[in-house]
């Protein structure tokens, strides 16, 4: 006798191993594997947040530094972020190891460089000299990111006992180049020793981020002649 109930039911378990079978299949022919194929452009003294994504296998994933070492300032979740603020300017290599939640699980190793890119750059043009009673000099200053500065630059001297005297200041915007722009500095100053110091202030409003490069004469000049 046909019980409709009867076949209902095992129609019910054929579908449910058949849908067991084929995600199986799917899975053993689906190898884990690393979406990104490279790292974005990292730019030093911006913070990021950068999300590394995994696919096949079975999630969720586990990421870890299996070599290398990340660039000072930034850090991985296990979840696969990456965020921070780089401190430091230069190329770096790392391998990522990547382990899925399978029994056994499965886990790959892929190898990542790290560019992070100089955004804002200061540099002697002129390094300052005495001319007579003044201190003379230029410095220049580039951006080597793709965001546009609020660029302040403050020129001191600063005497033995700690009396600093300006004798330079730009503000302007600075757009992302790679051309420098050259700020020129000087201004006459009583008989004395004095230090040198170019301090250059960006800040990037968009990404709350404000950068600074300072430069120092190593040693004092002396203005020997009087105002």
């Amino acid at each position: 006798m046909f019980d409709g109930s009867t076949m209902t039911f095992k129609l019910a378990l054929w579908t449910a191993a058949v849908v067991m079978i084929c995600g199986t299949m799917l899975s053993a022919q689906t190898p884990l594997a690393v979406v990104e194929d490279s790292l974005p452009t990292l730019v030093n003294g911006v913070e990021i947040h950068t999300q590394l994504h995994a696919r096949g296998g079975q999630p969720p994933y586990v990421w870890s530094i299996a070599s290398g070492e990340l660039p000072e300032g930034i850090t991985l979740t296990p979840e696969g972020l990456l965020h921070g603020k780089p401190t430091k300017s230069g190329t770096f290599s790392l391998v990522l190891k990547i382990e899925d939640s399978g029994r056994p699980a499965h886990t790959i190793n892929k190898e990542f460089k790290v560019v992070i890119a100089t955004s804002l750059l200061l540099e002697w043009n002129q390094p300052p000299k005495v001319h007579d009673n003044r201190i003379d000099g230029s410095v220049q200053v580039s951006n080597g990111s793709s965001d546009t500065f609020d660029l302040t630059v403050v020129i001191v001297a600063v005497a033995e006992n700690g009396r600093a005297t300006a004798i330079g200041y730009e503000h302007f915007d600075l757009k992302p180049s790679p051309d420098s722009t050259k700020i020129p500095f000087g201004n006459t100053l009583p008989s004395g020793a004095y230090v040198i110091h170019a301090d250059a202030i960006a800040e990037i409003a968009a990404k709350n981020a404000i950068l600074r490069q300072r430069l120092q004469t190593p040693q004092p000049l002396h203005v020997t002649v009087g105002p």
